[in-house]
């Protein structure tokens, strides 16, 4: 008898990322300066609904507190090299000072010494005595261990963070992390990332989680789409886990916030990651080039350094502009890379909303695959 191969026919779903899409203006305009861009976080609110990336390049305790003051929010990586080394910034100097071609080699070398757990509570009071709310991202395996440690300092936020966080995982461990009883034994808002699906989002929002993280792979220093294959455009990504947000509020009365991670460059990405119904995003690199960035003009993301399958490369992206430039201007450019608030607060005076709330009740997103192209000939040949 010969067997018949099993032929799985199903039909793809179309996707979309900032570049495939437009945003509509309204029938009713406002004033910019009328424009409200909160983000709220459990008991804490941001007047800029920007998150740095908890990225060792760009988090150090005088970034979160830079970014503080910007009213922002910087988000420090407690298993990066903050929480391994007493004196930080000679390991950040050799990851930055390899040759391109020895450049993961390093990043390995320097990650593999431990996690000196006396250091987490120091790094927390070095963000809280720069005025900060404290934020801080660990993995889901040293989540229990870490994060009572980091409250006890003083951490005001925890933000459980890896390449793809699901509220079920199988593993050979008798008792994973369960959010549900997370939650209640640090008694601070708990942010979980990343996921790009409706089902998961709900999931995990249903385990009583203060804010979610949406994108897997599209940050500049991130390989995980070219290694596993994995990943979901950050427009589609966005406006399934708002679907999750909404069906959740309406259900349960608790607003979840969701914050778009990830291939943000420009403000016309941010005003897209908003529209398509994020609260907030986080941003990496646009960061990384800040003057006051620790990592002085190179970042990797914190798969980089894994000893069997890196899945994010060191980049040099160069220091370009302070963080005052990036945030809130002024500019001198043209590309959309500088005064990303400020983008946001025009985007929404264009579509007539004062509130972030207004501005997902009244916006449109069409698909627009030549939005970046069209009548732009001579930019594109550099004759401008």
């Amino acid at each position: 008898m010969v067997i018949q191969p099993r032929v799985l026919s199903r039909e793809l779903r179309a996707t979309y990322g900032f570049e495939e899409v437009a945003i509509v203006p309204g029938d009713v305009t406002t004033n910019p300066d009328l424009s409200v861009t909160t983000l709220r976080l459990g008991p804490f609110q941001f007047t800029a609904p920007i998150l740095a990336s908890a990225m060792d390049a760009i988090v150090d305790p005088n970034f979160a507190g830079l970014m503080a003051k910007a009213g922002a929010l910087g988000v420090m990586n407690l298993e990066g090299v903050y929480c391994r080394y007493e004196e930080p910034y000679g390991p950040l100097s050799e990851i930055s000072s390899a040759p391109k071609e020895q450049a993961t080699e390093a990043l390995q070398r320097v990650y593999a010494e431990p996690l000196k757990e006396e250091l987490v509570g120091r790094r927390v009071e070095e963000i809280k005595a720069m005025g900060a709310v404290c934020a801080v991202s660990i993995t889901p395996q040293n989540t229990k261990r870490l994060a009572p440690l980091a409250v006890e300092a003083g951490a005001d936020i925890v933000v459980v963070q890896s390449t793809v966080t699901t509220a079920r995982h199988i593993s050979n461990s008798y008792h994973g992390l369960r959010f549900s009883e997370l939650i209640p034994l640090v008694d601070v808002p708990v942010v979980v990332g990343n996921c790009v699906t409706t089902s998961a989002a709900l999931e995990l929002m249903e385990q009583g989680i203060d804010g979610l993280l949406v994108g897997v792979g599209p940050g500049a220093a991130c390989t995980t789409r070219e290694v596993t294959g994995v990943g979901v455009p950050q427009v589609t990504a966005t406006l399934d886990c708002a679907a999750a947000r909404d069906e959740y509020f309406a259900r349960s009365g608790k607003y979840v916030p969701v914050i778009t991670d990830g291939g943000i460059r420009t403000g016309g990405d941010l005003c897209k990651a908003i529209a398509a119904g994020a609260d907030g995003v986080m941003i990496g690199t646009p960061l990384a080039q800040t003057f006051e960035a620790p990592g002085k003009g190179f970042n990797w993301g914190m798969a980089s350094p894994h000893p069997a399958l890196p899945r994010g490369t060191r980049v040099n992206v160069g220091a370009q502009a302070s963080l005052q430039q990036v945030l809130f201007g002024p500019s001198q450019r043209t590309d959309g890379t500088h005064n990303l608030v400020g983008a946001l607060r025009i985007c929404m005076s264009m579509v007539g909303a004062q509130t972030i709330e207004e501005f997902h009740e009244r916006v449109e997103l069409v698909v627009a695959p030549s939005i970046a192209t069209e009548g732009k000939s001579f930019q594109r040949a550099g004759l401008i």
